[in-house]
């Protein structure tokens, strides 16, 4: 086996990366979204035997909405990708051009088996930058493909070792062999299709038979004329040991996938389920159609589903003359190789099987695939075109008048193919450019007016969008999909009646069921959605819940196992204030998927509103375990925590809020609860600290100010909690307990009577009925000397609130108070104080007069002192009481509002909800 020097891998890699380097700017696109985006298998806390339990989306492989493709090495190496750089796409894009510079490696090595070492450079130059490539390495998704390629090209070259020097069997190779197949088709199904390469490669090559020798042998056999020779022996064993290697490898295949084929429609593959003979020729025409963009790789499209290329549904028709002539072609070059056993029919013998073998899977002969073209399925092909194109480049360029010319030709092929593939790399920068290319294609396909409406919508761009989504319903009228998007857009751009309209079309659109037919073998699990999506449309009007639940009864009737339907009809019980049955919904969608953390979520919201808050908090951690940044459960599990009072969950809550925080560091709810927490466990300084993060992050956060505010007061920092009061008033004037603490501040510790009478007034004004505000405003009469005001005002807050103790008692002291001043002759109100000093001036006995008044003075004040502070400690402790009291029901107001918009508007609408 001639080596491959270090010149030629820098020369393939350096070509590589000069083809690929603008692939590194490029995002998600198209199924990277499904495959990397939405794939929880990708997640370090997913457990890792999830990857060989699900299929390559993160679908479980039982569920039949799965795609069946089963490919954990891929998904393995996506999930590293994740662990080094999460979701970066440039950390994808580059190891999907390291590991193409790997394949052009391995490919050349494969090809000096074949042709000499100039036209086996040509070949694996020709590879490293042809067109048809930009969807296997651009695309992060055909990882697959070229993951399966090394280990399908590592498998053959190793196979090539198992002929010893003296013909004899060297089974290290073939047990290498095995496992590399293996590991070939874990990685992606075509992989196995290397041992039939193996085996075309072992009699016809190694062996050196051709076809004629094998009929020979055969009838010579049969004929009992003579025994198999011993050479024949030798290889019948190694086909025997590959055949049985692939048969276990296809029952294990079928085996995972539960003997299901997935579930596809007429608009991922129109062709197949139309009937004969439109069927066989639309599928027989694929074949040259694929052949041509190998040839002519000028115009490339992402998507070749629904209408783009229309069925072959005559024999009549002329698209049938490029079927035969591709047949014709194909037919002359295998008779050609397998007639002669010179050295250029086993070339060309060997391309074809890399051209015809690994494209059997994906040619819709044998059974249906979800597509109709799909560029990277052309991976492997590609390689025997290019060693063909490299032996015809032999072949001509060994004539000398054509030599020049042929080099030529080489050269401006391999430049134009580079700068096609450099330019196609652009089209994959984004999902907009990527299928707004396509249409410059195709303009057949209603799915690409749908993604580049899809494209649009994910800018916020509805208008445009909705442009699109309407083409996509003209295009392919009968297209449900299209009528979803359109209802999801009027939706959108609040045009209820026209998104009902449109869902009802997509509604009509469904097959109808027939007796005794599967319903779900019909239908595209996720068009079963325009039940979802209708339903939750129409529920947000309360007047029609129960035709809501009609349609998601109905969508379960279709489909027992359809887990959506349970979620979303579990969520609308709730709203109906049926929670046993909501329960009941969630219980049944459990079953079908028990390792859904946001079922687990729900459910504890279900147990919420069933006043079961161990359940609940039960299910908060199931829902943890499963998925252990959840930002609602850990949220709502760290808030029923903190509401349980229990002072052994307070580590727990305050390590949930901190993670809550970390996963949304923006939100303020998550750093005022650990302020909570904190003041509960009398740690003051995080508490204040907390408080100040969330007031930071939501100016004018109404319980934070207030809560931070109460800090200070307890604290003994009340001149701190004055700032604190006059920014919470500012942004919300009618807080009533913000006006108490205010008041109570400015009379206790300013001795300001006049700011706190306003403070207390205003809230009178507010609501004449508040017993705390009323009952501090006597406080303020009293403190002025008004005892009569202070007298009536006692009186009718004693009328608001007759089994207030504290206030008769205070009542009762001011009324003896101003008992003992009557007898005594000292006057009940600053006003009548007045009077008398002056009547007494008049009498010219100021002097002593005026000394008497100032020790009644001094003794008035040191008993209006005493009762003042009586009233205000029964007030103050009553005040503490009651602010601490309502500080918490304000707490609990605060966690409620939080809790049912993040609990059921954000989290089931937008998680579990079909749009």
């Amino acid at each position: 086996m001639a080596v491959v020097s270090w010149m030629e891998i820098l020369l393939l890699t350096g070509l590589v990366v000069g083809c690929y380097w603008n692939s590194l700017s490029c995002g998600f696109v198209f199924d990277d979204v499904s495959a990397i985006l939405d794939n929880k298998d990708l997640r370090p806390a997913t457990p890792l035997r999830n990857l060989f339990l699900n299929d390559f989306w993160g679908t479980p492989m039982a569920e039949e909405r799965s795609h069946k493709s089963y490919r954990p090495l891929t998904v393995l190496t996506f999930r590293l990708n994740y662990l080094f750089s999460e979701l970066s796409s440039a950390s994808y894009h580059l190891l999907n051009v390291g590991l193409h510079s790997v394949v052009c490696v391995l490919f050349l090595r494969f090809c000096r088996l074949f042709l000499d070492k100039t036209s086996s450079l040509v070949a694996a130059l020709l590879f490293a930058v042809h067109p048809i490539h930009t969807e296997a390495v651009t695309g992060v998704v055909g990882r697959a493909e070229l993951l399966s390629s090394i280990f399908l090209l590592a498998a053959f070259l190793a196979y090539t070792r198992s002929n010893g020097a003296d013909q004899s069997i060297v089974w290290t190779p073939i047990a290498v062999t095995v496992v590399l197949v293996a590991a070939a088709t874990l990685c992606k199904e075509q992989g196995i299709t290397v041992i039939a390469i193996c085996c075309v490669h072992e009699v016809f090559v190694a062996q050196g038979f051709t076809l004629p020798m094998l009929l020979d042998t055969l009838l010579q056999v049969l004929r009992g004329k003579d025994g198999f020779p011993y050479a024949v022996l030798q290889t019948l064993l190694k086909l025997i040991v590959l055949i049985i290697s692939t048969l276990l490898l296809v029952i294990i295949r079928v085996q995972v996938i539960q003997s299901q084929l997935p579930v596809f429609t007429r608009f991922d593959n129109p062709a197949a389920v139309s009937p004969t003979p439109a069927r066989q020729l639309t599928f027989n025409y694929l074949l040259p159609l694929n052949a041509w963009l190998l040839l002519n790789p000028s115009e490339l499209c992402c998507d070749w589903t629904m209408g783009t290329i229309p069925l072959v549904e005559s024999p009549l028709d002329l698209r049938n003359l490029a079927t035969l002539a591709f047949y014709s072609l194909l037919g002359l070059l295998a008779f050609h190789s397998l007639r002669h056993s010179h050295s250029s029919a086993k070339t060309v013998l060997m391309a074809l099987s890399l051209i015809v073998l690994p494209f059997i899977p994906a040619s819709n002969l044998f059974f249906p695939v979800g597509f109709v073209v799909a560029e990277r399925v052309l991976y492997v092909p590609s390689m025997g075109f290019c060693v063909l194109v490299a032996h015809g480049f032999r072949i001509v360029s060994h004539k000398r008048h054509l030599r020049k010319i042929s080099w030529l030709m080489i050269g401006v092929l391999l430049a134009t193919h580079a700068v096609k593939t450099f330019n196609r790399n652009w089209d994959w920068e984004s999902e907009y450019t990527l299928f707004t290319s396509a249409l410059k294609v195709n303009k057949n396909n209603a799915k690409l007016w749908n993604n580049v409406g899809h494209a649009l919508e994910n800018q916020n761009n509805y208008e445009k969008a909705l442009r699109y989504f309407l083409q996509a319903t003209r295009v392919q009228p009968d297209d449900i999909g299209a009528h979803m998007n359109v209802g999801r857009t009027y939706k959108n751009l609040n045009k209820s009646k026209e998104a009902e309209d449109a869902y009802l079309v997509a509604k009509s659109l469904m097959p109808q069921i027939i007796p005794g037919k599967k319903y779900a073998t019909r239908v595209a699990p996720n068009h079963l959605n325009v039940y979802i999506n209708l339903a939750n449309l129409i529920r947000t009007n309360d007047s029609r819940l129960e035709e809501a639940d009609q349609l998601y009864r109905q969508a379960i009737s279709m489909r027992p196992d359809f887990k959506q339907a349970y979620i979303s009809r579990g969520e609308l019980l709730l709203k109906m204030n049926k929670p046993l049955e909501a329960r009941d919904a969630y219980l049944r969608a459990l079953e079908l998927d028990s390792t859904n953390a946001d079922l687990w979520y729900n459910l504890a919201i279900v147990n919420i509103e069933m006043k079961e808050p161990s359940e609940a908090l039960k299910n908060f951690n199931h829902a943890l375990e499963l998925n252990p940044r959840h930002k609602l459960a850990l949220f709502n599990s760290a808030l029923l925590m903190q509401e349980s009072g229990e002072p052994r969950f307070r580590p727990e809550a305050n390590r949930r809020f901190l993670t809550y925080v970390q996963e949304e560091p923006d939100d303020a709810n998550g750093y005022f609860n650990l302020g909570m927490l904190a003041m509960d466990a009398n740690e003051n300084t995080a508490a204040e600290r907390w408080m100040r993060e969330a007031i930071r992050l939501q100016t004018g956060f109404r319980s934070a100010l207030f809560n931070l505010a109460l800090l200070y007061s307890q604290s003994r920092r009340e001149l701190d909690a004055l700032p604190v009061l006059d920014e919470l008033l500012r942004h919300h004037p009618e807080h009533v307990k913000g006006l108490i603490l205010k008041g109570d501040i400015l009379m206790n510790h300013k001795k300001d009577t006049q700011g706190a009478k306003v403070c207390f007034q205003r809230i009178l004004s507010m609501d004449p009925t508040n017993v705390q505000g009323k009952h501090n405003l006597c406080v303020v009469y009293f403190e002025e000397r008004d005892l009569p005001r202070a007298e009536r005002c006692l009186e009718e807050t004693l009328a608001l609130a007759p089994h207030e103790e504290y206030v008769r008692r205070h009542l009762g002291i001011v009324r003896g108070k101003m008992a003992a001043m009557s007898v005594a002759g000292q006057p009940l109100s600053p006003a009548s104080a007045e009077g008398a000093e002056e009547g007494r001036g008049a009498t010219g006995s100021a002097g002593a007069g005026s000394k008497k008044n100032v020790r009644k003075s001094s003794s008035a004040e040191s008993l209006s002192g005493n009762i003042q502070s009586e009233l205000l400690d029964d007030g103050q402790a009553d005040k503490q009481q009651r602010t601490k009291s309502k500080s918490t029901k304000e707490i609990k107001d605060i966690e409620k509002k939080r809790a049912a918009a993040l609990k059921r508007l954000e989290e089931i609408e937008r998680i579990l909800s079909g749009d």
